[in-house]
Formats: structure tokens, sequence, C-alpha cells
């Protein structure tokens, strides 16, 4: 089985620690393969860079070269995953809607902790679109940008569980969610020190991928997620569809 990851931004460092973590829960004989965007904001932190990743990444799933199983779209809160659904006969999993269904399994009501707090309405959006809103307690900022993530993770570990810590108590929290891509390898740590389970967004979009391959299941083509009509694309990079 082939998995595409793909990182929202173009911050390769961010690709391969999100690589990583998709290679330590992906099972034997799956194929992690990392994808960063050829053009794109170097960290996604709104509403116009989620925008432009979209299209990167779509443009950067419909010129793969070879044949893979899944897409599984490493941002939480973006755009794109419905494009790619029509652009794809495979399953694809999203990181924000993959935790946060998975976080349901494990409490009653989950708090997401992210980055910057403009981002909160995205990602308030995002779950609410997908229906997962209802047994969401609270999106937390913990007040770091995307880079910093990478820059000092003590200081985003610390900030993240004051956080998930505040969730808990204040908002009744029971399960915690990772908003963030560039959060990925935290998880032990921060559940560790919070004390409640932690999701990881990539670790499970990459095992619900792998689930959704093994039961022979892909996204309807009936209606909403058909494929693109052919017509004259003009001048961008999805003129390849």
């Amino acid at each position: 089985m082939r998995i595409l990851v793909v990182n929202v931004n173009t911050t390769e460092s961010m690709t391969a620690g999100i690589a990583e973590q998709a290679r330590r829960f992906a099972a034997p004989g799956t194929e992690i393969v990392p994808l960063t965007p050829r053009f794109g904001a170097e960290s996604v932190e709104g509403n116009f860079e989620s925008y432009l990743a979209a299209v990167a990444v779509m443009d950067q799933v419909v010129n793969y070269p070879g044949e893979f199983d899944a897409v599984v779209q490493a941002g939480y809160g973006e755009h794109g995953r419905e494009g790619l659904q029509e652009l794809v006969d495979v399953p694809v999993v999203d990181i924000t809607e993959a935790a946060a269904s998975t976080a349901m399994y494990l409490g009653h009501k989950y708090s997401v902790v992210t980055t910057l707090d403009r981002t909160v309405p995205l990602i308030e959006d995002r779950l609410k679109l997908a229906g997962l809103d209802a047994r969401c307690a609270s999106v937390r900022a913990s007040g770091l940008a995307v880079l910093e993530l990478e820059a000092d993770p003590e200081r985003a570990i610390a900030s993240i569980v004051d956080e998930a810590e505040l969730a808990v108590i204040e908002d009744r929290a029971e399960v915690i969610v990772l908003g963030c891509g560039g959060m990925s390898g935290l998880d032990e740590e921060i559940r560790r020190r919070a004390g409640v389970p932690v999701v990881d967004g990539v670790a499970a979009a990459v095992v619900q991928a792998e689930s959704l391959v093994r039961l022979g299941l892909t996204t309807s083509k009936v209606r909403t997620y058909a494929a693109p009509r052919r017509k004259k694309m003009t001048g961008w990079p999805l003129a390849a569809v």
C-alpha cells in the first residue's frame, strides 16, 4: 500500500517530521510518500494561505507520477480536501477530521489545541462543516506560530500542555487533539504531562487511510465528489486534470 502524505506548507523540514510520524504509525508494508508543495507559504496560518495551499496540494497529487492507494492532507483546519476527493479515485483523509473523529471514541468531549489565535475560527468552521463540532468542547490557541513549533519544541510542548490543562479543567474536555501538522511527534510527551489521551492528526489519518484501503472503500462519485467536468483550464497547474 502506498499513501501520499502531503504537507500544506513549503517547509521541507516540517514535511520530514510529518513523514516520520506517519511512518511510525503505518502498518508493515505501507509505503509513506511525503510531498511538499512546489509553491505556497512557508507556514499556513490564515485563509489566504490556506486557499493557496489547497491548490498547491491538489497540484502535487495530480502531478505525482506513480500509483498510490490513498492521500492524507496534513494540514489542520485547511481547505482543499473536497477538491482532492473530486480529483482522485482513492480515499482522501484530512488530519482535521481524522483526529476529531478518533478523539470521539476516547471521551465524551474533545478540545483542539492549535497555534495562533487567528487560526481558531478556521478550525471551528472546518469541524462544523464536517459535522464534528457538537462534541468539541473548545479550540484553544497556544500562541505559537507554526515555525516556532520546530524552532523550540520544549517551549511548544509547555505551551500546548498549559492550554490542554485549561481545556480539561475549564472546558471539561476529556481528550486533546493536536491542531497542527507541525505538532506531529509531540503527542507522547504532551499525553504524559497532561494526563489525558492526546490525538495526533497525522497518525490518526494514516491509520484511517489504511483501514479504508483494506476495506476496499473510497469516496462516492455519484454526486458531491464526482470527477470535475472536462473543460478548458487556463494558466494554472491543475491544467493537467
